[in-house]
């Protein structure tokens, strides 16, 4: 009798990633898994316990597989070392029991429940019909949240008054789009007339879900939670920290770093604002007139067309000289994103077949008219070259890697690192044409240095430097973090109002844009240097690309190497 092979960290990985979504069909319907479409998670403290249970195991299995022969391949090293790191990272924040208070205007079990029919298939009569049973299991998936909510404030575990006021805005707005009806009964009204009854039946359940929690949101949980801290101080946030960055900071070095950017971007901001507004008193004087004088886009499905424009010309621009991208990677949809969310764009990877193509989703905020300063290195950001070409690559490559790294085993910092680094790539390569749109590139990197300080400014409750413009000695407060902002930002102050609540629902995420940046950037040039004149910059581009996730501990390292 032959003996059974034990698996090896890669097998490992992947059986989690099926496990996974028998727990989360919300992860199986981003991932594409067309038997999730009719489900929702568990989102109760049980639900989120045997969630917790499946890491335990898999940390368990993973010791036992890097103990076989030939675990300790390149691959499978890279693949296990992710895997740990990922789950270890995330058993602690379970284990602080972060999931009972997840309140905030994004990021929340009730935001990816609402969030998922966007992603869900809806092109037949059995996709909406999956959808029906999906909008019946709303009740139960937004009860368990609430029952979460609920155990959190038996333990003293409270969410901030600020995000908590925030989120019930929201759910006022899903459960009233203004036309006499919820977004779920919004969204249900584009299926097919054959289900008709079915579908309208199970939104308006939906919406009195909406309703439900709403009510028990602010009768409740907002009375209780009233003077609570909106900050959670440094045991918290360096919890935090190592999740969304796959390391454990030093945070007062990095708050120096925002800093240091800070000076460094204001002086090449003035530099540009001369040109586009001479004798301008700030940059964001500068700005302010591009708000009024600058090159515009008129109209929500226009705006949606020329991201696309601008996503398809980055593409042909860059396939075969900086970049070298397989056909599935080359498409890429422009979507508007829909009511009732955050403020800032965000994009979605393509499902693990490409059925369904990577996408990117501006929120108009009611806006018809955008200029274009504020776009345009955005949109390399979100799309072309940035992520997009980062996580669509991942997919392609997947049976190299492990499917788990290719798809659920993220590091936000070693993302939005590369999509800052596309930003700046942009500019380096020219595509930046003129000194309009230079300026809102470096007005997009200040917001980048801004969330540095801000975010561990605020929640460490540090001083605010001698040299500062803005209140020297002073220590930062969330009152002092939001006109730091505002006063050093061309957005809006919905849009900047909105950004610090974000800070607050998810600390220590907003750092890791230029954190990750500096990662990479610093990977690039030791390889630039290891390698001399033989550095291929194209090359080194699709192996970074091709590598999967890794924390900002091994990143510079593993980049360099390349």
């Amino acid at each position: 009798m032959s003996e059974t092979k034990s698996p090896l960290p890669r097998e490992i990985a992947d059986a989690y990633v099926d496990e996974l979504i028998a727990l989360d069909p919300v992860t199986g319907t981003y991932l594409g898994n067309k038997e999730s479409s009719s489900r929702l998670p568990d989102l109760s403290p049980a639900g989120q316990e045997a969630l917790a249970d499946l890491a335990r195991a898999t940390l368990a299995r993973l010791d036992e597989a890097e103990r076989q022969p030939g675990a300790d391949s390149e691959s499978e090293r890279r693949c296990a070392r992710l895997l740990r790191e990922r789950l270890t990272a995330e058993l602690a924040v379970h284990e602080a029991d972060e999931g009972l208070r997840a309140v905030g205007n994004l990021g929340t079990p009730a935001h990816s429940v609402r969030e998922v029919f966007t992603l869900t298939p809806a092109e037949t009569d059995e996709d909406w019909a999956a959808i029906a049973e999906r909008l019946r299991a709303v009740p139960g998936a937004l009860a368990g949240y609430r029952e979460s909510l609920a155990l959190g404030l038996e333990r003293k575990l409270y969410a901030g008054p600020r995000p908590t006021a925030v989120f019930l805005e929201q759910l006022d707005e899903w459960a009233d789009t203004g036309e006499g009806r919820g977004w779920f009964e919004d969204f249900a009204s584009a299926g097919p007339e054959a289900l008709r009854g079915e579908l309208d039946k199970a939104a308006r359940e939906a919406t009195a879900a909406v309703v439900e929690l709403r009510d028990w949101m602010r009768d409740v949980y907002a009375p209780a939670v009233e003077g609570a801290p909106n900050t959670v101080g440094r045991e918290r946030y360096a919890r935090l920290v190592r999740y969304f960055n796959g390391a454990d900071l030093d945070l007062d070095e990095a708050y120096a770093y925002g800093w240091s950017e800070f000076h460094r971007l204001l002086g090449e901001m003035r530099q540009e604002a001369e040109k586009v507004l001479p004798g301008a008193e700030t940059p964001w004087v500068a700005l302010a007139h591009l708000d009024e004088h600058g090159r515009m886009i008129e109209g929500v499905d226009e705006v949606r067309a020329w991201l696309q424009g601008l996503m398809d010309e980055a593409i042909e621009a860059l396939d075969g000289t900086h970049f070298e991208l397989a056909e599935q990677v080359r498409k890429v949809e422009s979507r508007i994103a829909p009511p009732g969310g955050a403020a800032a764009p965000y994009y979605t990877s393509p499902s693990e077949d490409f059925s369904r193509p990577g996408r990117t989703w501006l929120p108009t905020m009611g806006q018809t008219r955008f200029p274009v300063y504020d776009l345009v290195s955005t949109w390399y950001h979100e799309g072309v070259p940035g992520h997009h070409l980062q996580l669509a690559q991942w997919v392609y490559v997947k049976d190299s890697l492990s499917r788990y790294q290719a798809t659920v085993g993220h590091v936000s910092a070693n993302c939005e690192g590369w999509a800052l680094y596309a930003e700046r790539l942009m500019d380096e390569l020219g595509f930046l044409k003129n000194a309009e749109e230079r300026l809102g590139y470096l007005d997009a990197q200040m917001m980048r240095a801004a969330r540095v300080i801000v975010d561990i400014g605020m929640h460490l409750e540090l001083e605010i430097p001698a040299d500062s413009p803005f209140h020297p000695g002073e220590r930062w407060t969330p009152e002092l973090a939001e006109e730091f902002f505002g006063a050093h930002s061309s957005r809006p102050r919905d849009f900047v109002s909105s950004e610090l609540t974000r800070y607050l629902t998810i600390p220590g995420q907003a750092i890791g844009y230029k954190l990750g940046e500096r990662a990479w950037l610093l990977g690039r040039d030791r390889a630039r240097e290891r390698h001399g004149d033989a550095f291929d910059l194209k090359a080194w581009h699709m192996a970074a690309l091709s590598q999967g996730s890794l924390g900002l501990d091994d990143l510079v390292d593993e980049l360099s190497n390349l």
